[in-house]
């Protein structure tokens, strides 16, 4: 329930910002949303490295060393967060983000600043609080973390309409709606560690260089994945709106955001066998971990075939009847995301088990030579082909890089359970 509620309402948001905000206002708030994207990698995976730390300590019930590993986790993005803050505020002012982003002369230089300031600080500052995400998934509290991420989205919906109703400028419509999610994050936090979790609550007395040392040496190789993935999955709007155009982007954004809600899906289904293969992995139990991760393949497939298949034969009825938005001439588009989706769901389960191993070096191979190998491609392809190409030579690209070196990473997280805990660093 609580990831429908986050998949509705951005579709819910499209036809009231498209048509107040415009083609090419609209397009940059997209563009900037890629950059902020993008910049997922700026926690350095302290996120992904907390949760896969918290899983074993769940499974043997030390709090006291959660407690460690959470309190670094926060303290380390807090400061990211706030110095982040304070450098993109300061020079903000010399970079050129119209030219950044190829906005036309239709957008004002001041609104293109504030567009782009405002995105960017509440994606800074909902570093530190979505950690509690991460808290509760290794606690299996998911479902709980689900609603309250479907609290932070639906709170986007009236901030955003009541900007709108009141007749506010087109920024200020923005900026209410990625407000939303910061906000809930702030309530999120003060319930879980002051009543459901408070023995993990971070305090100063907690923290501990050696904890966070530890921490920081799997988030780092994180870190690392997560840039590599996050700017080729993320420089698609970009890389349109160089070689087509703003109006090309949002011809692209607004398709592709209604697919991306297959990627909820797929972390709706996958992501709680990560700290549940982080368990099975602390007990040995590797004989269910293989039995799990071939049937996930499965399900995860399927179940995102069923959506992606209806998307693409109602997609233009959708586009044209309810988002008011005409389809790209080129029907090659759909397909071209189902595609990209179905070929993500079916590699995530076999990177739940390696990310609960903490086995990371296989994936940074891969996605360093996706991402070389996409970037190029993406941008002839949308160059020669439009922007139907864009998902094709993605897919195909994932393929050829990032899947064998999943299969690979796979294999060696299975046989680092056999190896004394000496020798696991050297296949992390």
């Amino acid at each position: 329930m609580g990831r429908a509620v986050s998949a509705i309402v951005p579709l819910a948001l499209i036809p009231v910002t498209l048509s107040y905000l415009g083609p090419d206002l609209y397009g940059l708030w997209m563009a900037v949303l890629a950059l902020t994207g993008m910049a997922a990698f700026a926690d350095l995976g302290l996120g992904n490295g907390l949760l896969t730390r918290l899983a074993p300590c769940c499974a043997s019930g030390d709090s006291r060393l959660a407690r460690g590993y959470v309190t670094s986790a926060y303290a380390m993005v807090t400061g990211i967060a706030l110095s982040g803050c304070a450098a993109l505020w300061l020079i903000s002012g010399l970079i050129p983000w119209r030219t950044v982003f190829n906005a036309p002369d239709s957008i004002a230089p001041a609104d293109a600043r504030t567009l782009t300031l405002a995105c960017l600080t509440a994606f800074l500052l909902n570093m530190p609080l979505s950690l509690v995400n991460r808290v509760q998934f290794a606690y299996r509290l998911g479902a709980t973390s689900n609603l309250w991420q479907a609290a932070g989205a639906a709170s986007s919906l009236p901030l955003a309409l009541g900007a709108v109703h009141i007749g506010s400028p087109a920024v200020a419509v923005v900026a209410a709606a990625v407000t939303g999610p910061v906000l809930v994050n702030v309530v999120n936090t003060a319930w879980t560690f002051g009543r459901r979790l408070p023995d993990l609550a971070p305090t100063w007395q907690a923290l501990d260089p050696a904890t966070g040392r530890q921490l920081l040496r799997i988030s780092g190789l994180f870190g690392v994945v997560t840039i590599l993935m996050t700017v080729a999955d993320n420089a698609d709007s970009l890389i349109i709106a160089h070689t087509q155009g703003l109006a090309e982007v949002t011809a692209y954004a607004v398709p592709a955001r209604l697919f991306i809600q297959l990627g909820v899906v797929v972390m709706l289904v996958n992501q709680p066998f990560w700290p549940a293969h982080g368990e099975a992995l602390a007990a040995g139990r590797v004989s269910w971990i293989r039995h799990t991760a071939r049937r996930m393949v499965l399900v995860s497939t399927v179940i995102v075939l069923v959506p992606a298949t209806a998307l693409v034969l109602c997609g233009e009825w959708l586009f044209v009847t309810w988002l008011s938005v005409p389809l790209v001439d080129d029907r090659w588009l759909l397909p071209g995301l189902a595609l990209w989706w179905l070929v993500v769901a079916a590699t995530s389960p076999i990177f739940m088990v390696q990310n609960a191993a903490g086995v990371v070096r296989p994936q940074l191979i891969g996605y360093a030579a996706y991402l070389g190998l996409s970037l190029v491609g993406k941008w002839y392809g949308a160059k020669w082909f439009g922007i139907s190409a864009v998902p094709y030579v993605g897919a195909a690209c994932y393929l050829l890089t990032v899947v064998p070196a999943a299969i690979h990473g796979y294999h060696r997280a299975l046989a680092s359970r056999a190896l004394p805990e000496h020798a696991k660093g050297d296949l992390r």
